[in-house]
Parts: structure tokens; C-alpha cells; sequence
């Protein structure tokens, strides 16, 4: 498979602040590579390393194989497309998406042909004279894709093009995103804080921390097999536990056997770096908790529950509910049923889990 996008050891500081630090990962033609991760932890800096408005203090980026340095953002095969996607209000649809062919004076006769062309294949047929306040917020993105895509550059880039959007335009524009992306078949790079917008539309995932790469991966490996105690927090909901490890609990190794700060005694995977008698932090997703379990499940881990208060989301209706030994706070997912509606606040609650549901990481060092 031809890789599209190399970068390879890239460090970008600012005099004594290192805004990205020895970042390396590949991305193959036709994929979406998201690059997750919080306000500040230097997403936006390396995609303008990539784009060519910024320079790596140290490391390469290639492009079609090509090595990028010193090569200026309007001779690189690449597109931004920013948050508020700079559309030129006092022209219509066609002349946007015309702009870029315009300056490069191509003949109309293949501007209007490929204006046409784009529009088709982003679901726009016949928007050419349409002005852009005439326009929804998805019409809109999609103008700025089809602007960007005329060029037929190797990789677009995006920077949070759907942070300005209400919710239910987002989630919508999720999927539109990624079936768009499919569709043309051309290599995007997308960053993001917000994890539902990269595990939904991602081929690959970076999750990004204070410069640094903690995990390249799929989706559902990130979500199920974090390799750090930022990704287990940072990627989806998580119930982070303080224990101490007592032992190995299985013959092959991986599940220990844990005491919790409340005196609980529970069975979880651990991550290498950790031995009995160590301070640990045990991660239980929401969704692995089970109330009320069968008394024939006995593999389970199990611990009593009193209900704080009942979260009405829909599909994602959880309970808070409080630990009756140490009054922590726990979250659990309610499954798409009425079996538990009986549950009200103040219940008391038995709950389980797998102990292969939970991991364990070495505790955090608490800092003086």
C-alpha cells in the first residue's frame, strides 16, 4: 500500500517550550488518520508543520515520498481546511470552489467541468449559483471540501472543521465526513479533542499528550486496550480505582490479584511495570459493570453500590452511584431495557464485573 504521509521524528520547539517532541507515524493512501488529543498538547503545530507554515526544528516530513523541507505551503500537495472554513461570502458556490483553479488559470471550459465534477461527488449537484448565506452548516463544509479537493491534493488536512457546529449538525456531519471521505478516496488528516468525532470516523488513531504520541491505533484497540493511564482517561469514560496489587491471580500472568483502598478484593489485567505490593490504578469502564448479577457468574468481581442519582440520557442513561464504604463516586451504563427500572435513588445495589474488564497501570506518583 503507497504511504501518502511520512513524518518521521519530528520535533517543532518555541526558544525553551517544546510544543511537539519525536513524533512519528505513517499514513497510507485513502485512509483517515485523526490526531486526538486536549487544547494545547500541540495537534494544531503539527499539522502546520505538515501544511508547510511552520518549519520541524528536527525531522522530516515526506509526502508522496517526497521530502517537504523548504518547500512552501502553496507547493506542497496538501489543503487546510480550518474551523471557520473561509468561504468568501461575496462570491457563490462555484466561484469558491473555482478560487484555487482561477489562480492557476486553468481554462473555464475544465474549470466549469471540474466545479461540476466536485460538486457531484460531494452531493452538491447544481449548487454552482447558489450563495454561501444560502447554505446550512453541512452544505458549507462540504463547499469547503469540494474547494479543497479540485486541487487534488495527496492529503487534506482538517483542523476541527466541526468545533463551530451545534451537536446534532456534528454528529450528523460525523457521518457525512467519513462517507465523503470513502467516497472520493483521497488521504485526510484530521484533528480533534472531541474522541467521538475520531472514533467514529477514523481509520487510525494518535492520541496526543503534552507533545508526544502515547498511542497509534485503531479505534476499538484504543478503546479496549489503552496502553497508558492518559489514553485509558482521555478515550472514553472510565472509573479510575486506587489499589495495591497482592499477587498474580492467573497462570498465564496477566490478571492480578488487587485490594482496592476500601479493603475490596478484585481480580483486573495488569500492564507490565507493575509486582506485588505495588501501588496501582485500576480502570473499569462504565458499559463492563453489571447490576444485579446471575449468583451463578461466579468468576465475577463483586462489590455493593448505593444509587446517588439516575442519569436519563436516552440510550446513554447512566447511574452515579457512591461506594458505601468510602463514599467514591462510581459510574455504570444502563443497558437498553426496563429490567432495572425498580432501581431508584438511595437503592442499595449489588454490582460485578469481569476481570478482564478492568486494567491496571502503575499509580501515578503523587506529586509534593
Amino acid at each position: 500500500m503507497q504511504t501518502d504521509l511520512s513524518v518521521i521524528n519530528v520535533t517543532k520547539t518555541f526558544k525553551e517550550f517544546t510544543a511537539v517532541e519525536s513524533v512519528s507515524f505513517e499514513v497510507e493512501k485513502g485512509r483517515f488518520f485523526s490526531i486526538l488529543g486536549p487544547s494545547g498538547c500541540g495537534k494544531t503545530t503539527l499539522l502546520r508543520m505538515i501544511s508547510g507554515f511552520f518549519e520541524p526544528t528536527s525531522g522530516i516530513i515526506e509526502i508522496n515520498g517526497k521530502n517537504m523541507a523548504g518547500i512552501p505551503p502553496n507547493k506542497r500537495p496538501v489543503n487546510l481546511i480550518f474551523q471557520n472554513l473561509a468561504l468568501f461570502p461575496m462570491m457563490d458556490v462555484g466561484q469558491n470552489i473555482a478560487f484555487g483553479l482561477e489562480r492557476k488559470r486553468e481554462k473555464r471550459a475544465v474549470i466549469r467541468r471540474k466545479t461540476a465534477e466536485i460538486l457531484e461527488r460531494v452531493g452538491l449537484p447544481g449548487f454552482e449559483k447558489k450563495k454561501v448565506d444560502q447554505l446550512s452548516g453541512g452544505q458549507r463544509q462540504r463547499v469547503a471540501i469540494a474547494r479543497s479537493l479540485i486541487l487534488e491534493p495527496a492529503v487534506l488536512l482538517l483542523d476541527e472543521p466541526l468545533g463551530a457546529l451545534d451537536l446534532k449538525l456534528r454528529e450528523q456531519m460525523k457521518i457525512e465526513l467519513k462517507t465523503l471521505q470513502t467516497q472520493v478516496g483521497t488521504t485526510f488528516v484530521y484533528i480533534t479533542h472531541d474522541q467521538s468525532e475520531a472514533l467514529v470516523m477514523s481509520d487510525h488513531v494518535a492520541v496526543m499528550n503534552k507533545g508526544r504520541f502515547e498511542q497509534v491505533d485503531t479505534p476499538r484497540n484504543l478503546y479496549a486496550n489503552p496502553l497508558t493511564p492518559f489514553v485509558a482517561r482521555f478515550v472514553g469514560e472510565n472509573n479510575q480505582w486506587p489499589a495495591r496489587m497482592t499477587g498474580i491471580a492467573a497462570i498465564d500472568g496477566k490478571l492480578a490479584s488487587i485490594v482496592t483502598s476500601e479493603g475490596l478484593a478484585f481480580k483486573a489485567v495488569m500492564k507490565a511495570g507493575i509486582g506485588p505490593g505495588d501501588a496501582v490504578d485500576l480502570f473499569l469502564r462504565p458499559e463492563s459493570i453489571v447490576l444485579e448479577p446471575d449468583p451463578s457468574m461466579e468468576t465475577l468481581n463483586r462489590f455493593s453500590i448505593r444509587v446517588q442519582s439516575i442519569l436519563f440520557d436516552g440510550a446513554n442513561t447512566r447511574l452515579l452511584a457512591l461506594l458505601p464504604e468510602s463514599g467514591r463516586e462510581i459510574r455504570i451504563s444502563l443497558p437498553q431495557t426496563r429490567q432495572f427500572d425498580h432501581i431508584q435513588t438511595g437503592s442499595r445495589v449489588e454490582a460485578g464485573w469481569a476481570p478482564e474488564s478492568g486494567i491496571l497501570f502503575p499509580a501515578k506518583p503523587v506529586t509534593p
